[in-house]
């Protein structure tokens, strides 16, 4: 499994993984980020073994380098579950972007804690992370 940029033709493929973890993203919004994602600004990561999209990572790139990034969200096909893919992109992100943010529910704070995010609650039952 390797990690890399997401290409335009990915975005059918990282879609699916992201409506298969009911995450609503719009679709428009991850095609930008493919599209203006390079090597410096943000955009999309996806991990990739065989020639298929396993998992992907959608971030809001940093206004400034100090900042970091913001995790929009981040989806692995459900058979690939629990085997380090979720892991892997996140630390991708983190060598790419620096620190990261997050909010997500209650369900993944195991997640995001075992990934070394400090955790926090915000309003409405929902939770923030950071990380780096």
């Amino acid at each position: 499994m390797r990690v890399r940029p997401a290409h335009e033709d990915d975005l059918p493929a990282v879609m699916n993984v992201l409506d298969g973890a009911m995450l609503e993203v719009d679709a428009a919004s991850v095609r930008e980020r493919i599209v203006g994602g390079d090597d410096v600004a943000g955009g999309v990561l996806v991990a990739v073994a065989e020639g298929r999209v396993l998992g992907a990572c959608v971030v809001d790139p940093p206004a400034a380098e100090s900042e970091g990034a913001h995790v929009e969200a981040i989806a692995v096909r459900p058979g690939r579950r629990g085997q380090g893919v979720g892991s892997t992109l996140v630390d991708a992100a983190t060598d790419r972007w620096g620190p990261l943010t997050a909010e997500f529910d209650q369900d993944v704070r195991p997640f995001y804690e075992s990934l070394g995010f400090t955790v926090e609650r915000l309003d409405g039952g929902r939770f923030r992370g950071r990380r780096g």
